[in-house]
């Protein structure tokens, strides 16, 4: 059965367009090595602790997150998304996307993760504190190139779904095909800034 990762609904939408090539692990997390799988399907989650941490300029990933549930009774609003512990998990979700690991990085200096956010959509200040970031803990960045599939699919969130995992298996057969969010070139392109960034060769400078 296919794997698939469990994810933010908000981000899994940025992901799925482009808007973001990014996911951290930190603290414990990180310091188990690389991710478990090198490929997997993308599967939202709503219900969120935090709230307030997207940047502004990111704000309509918001009402496009609420297409990755199924709504029995229409999307909910819009701002239930950034209240403290969001949306309780629809009965069905929508698969658009998979990814694979293009990259993976241990950073240790807070500097980095600032400089790097033109490719996540979250705060600054939510991306350390969210992971968790004390100095000298290490950050597990993982760069991901994601696909957008032919056309979405509804999964039904079934009890077997462990929430409390970041991994879990779905139920159906889905095949790892689709179009890249990001073109070859372009994709090249922003993985080599990433990389600049890490490897402190260059650091780009915040619009």
């Amino acid at each position: 059965m296919p794997i698939a990762i469990k994810e933010w609904a908000v981000t899994v939408r940025a992901l799925s367009e482009g808007e973001q090539l990014l996911i951290f692990r930190s603290g414990d997390e990180a310091e188990e090595g690389p991710l478990e799988h090198d490929r997997f399907f993308l599967f939202p989650t709503f219900e969120y602790a935090s709230n307030d941490v997207v940047r502004g300029a990111h704000v309509p990933e918001l009402r496009r997150a609420l297409e990755e549930g199924v709504w029995p009774d229409g999307d909910p609003a819009i701002s239930s998304l950034t209240q403290p512990g969001g949306i309780a998990q629809p009965d069905r979700v929508r698969v658009r996307a998979w990814a694979e690991v293009a990259g993976e990085y241990t950073v240790t200096n807070q500097r980095v993760i600032s400089e790097l956010s033109p490719f996540y959509i979250w705060t600054t200040d939510y991306a350390q504190k969210r992971f968790g970031w004390r100095r000298g803990t290490p950050l597990q960045v993982t760069l991901l190139r994601t696909h957008r599939i032919p056309r979405p699919v509804t999964i039904r969130v079934r009890p077997e779904h462990d929430f409390s995992r970041q991994w879990l298996e779905i139920t159906r057969e889905l095949p790892f095909e689709g179009t890249p969010v990001l073109s070859e070139l372009e994709f090249g392109r922003v993985k080599d800034e990433i990389e600049s960034i890490v490897s402190g060769r260059r650091l780009v400078s915040l619009a």
